[in-house]
């Protein structure tokens, strides 16, 4: 099965949560931060307003992006967790 956004949604796979510092010290999971970055897997086509024009989105699969926290819904597919997003939940792309 796959899965394929609608209109201005996007499919990210969220970058692993870290669970130790860069000490070594093991992070517990009620202290462990939100990921707010991940991998574009898939974009939707974008949106169409009432006056015909159709508008498609900045972002493209395989972008590593952040975005913002608390936002989305989050999914299960093929034994990985994914989140369901807007574009407009995007912050910004990160540039190799």
């Amino acid at each position: 099965m796959k899965l394929k956004p609608l209109h201005n949604n996007v499919i990210i796979e969220p970058n692993a949560v870290e669970t130790k510092t860069a000490m070594g010290i093991i992070i517990p999971d009620n202290a462990q931060e939100k990921v707010t970055r991940g991998k574009v897997l898939a974009v939707g086509p974008g949106i169409q307003h009432d006056n015909g024009a159709s508008y498609g989105l900045s972002t493209k699969v395989g972008d590593a992006v952040i975005y913002r926290k608390y936002v989305g819904t989050e999914l299960e597919h093929d034994g990985k967790k994914l989140l369901l997003l807007e574009e407009n939940d995007i912050l910004t792309v990160v540039l190799p």
